[in-house]
């Protein structure tokens, strides 16, 4: 699986980016200051970098400035507090791959991060399926037992998140961070509600409840 590199200060988002992208099997590294960053980016040990501009030593634009002058082609996500379209057109014009405004969600970042990568590596698994339900990534079209059924993107999102991980017990914690992101109200029952719709579209013997756990993606018969 890939090697991803987080180059971010501020520990709650660097641990909830690495949290979800571990929990989908990539391999993170952590670095905290733009200087480290531009020194592990060098390598050649990664496939990524999730890179914050607002880094102490060395801001993010600089690292990103270096290593386009060295003709290094790590594929590159920018994170960033500003939202000026200023700063938007600095980063994709200084070589950035792609740019992610704070606060986002966990999904939307691994659906960027999976987009590079893919194109980058010249294609990967787009379509996930799992005992007659399937969701096609590219086109976010999900199929049951060979019917269209229409999603909303917060649905999509989750059913995406029970299909990377079939047959396993996900907590409620664990779908609020990697769908709701790091901003997400951990006494909200918005996974619940949203569980409800998945069962009310997809079928509802597909999602289990375990008590006191969470619920778990099943194989129908």
């Amino acid at each position: 699986m890939a090697r991803i590199l987080i180059a971010e200060d501020e520990p709650r988002i660097s641990s909830f980016i690495r949290k979800g992208l571990t929990a989908n099997g990539f391999t993170v590294t952590e670095v905290t200051d733009g200087v480290s960053a531009y020194d592990y980016a060098r390598t050649g040990d990664f496939d990524l970098m999730v890179l914050d501009i607002g880094l102490p030593r060395m801001d993010g634009f600089e690292v990103l400035r270096r290593l386009r002058a060295e003709n290094n082609q790590l594929p590159v996500v920018m994170l960033t507090a500003r939202t000026s379209v200023a700063d938007t057109v600095a980063g994709l014009e200084g070589g950035a791959d792609d740019y992610m405004p704070k606060p986002f969600r966990f999904e939307e970042l691994l659906a960027r991060i999976r987009l590079r990568l893919t194109t980058e590596r010249g294609g990967e698994l787009t379509v996930l399926s799992y005992g007659g339900l399937s969701l096609d990534l590219r086109t976010r079209r999900a199929e049951v037992d060979g019917r269209t059924v229409d999603l909303s993107a917060r649905e999509f999102a989750l059913a995406e998140t029970f299909l990377r991980h079939p047959g396993q017990v996900l907590s409620r914690e664990q779908l609020l961070s990697q769908v709701w992101g790091y901003d997400y109200d951990p006494g909200s029952n918005v996974v619940d509600v949203y569980v409800r719709y998945l069962r009310r579209k997809l079928g509802a013997e597909r999602f289990v409840t375990l008590r006191g756990m969470g619920y778990r993606l099943e194989a129908l018969p």
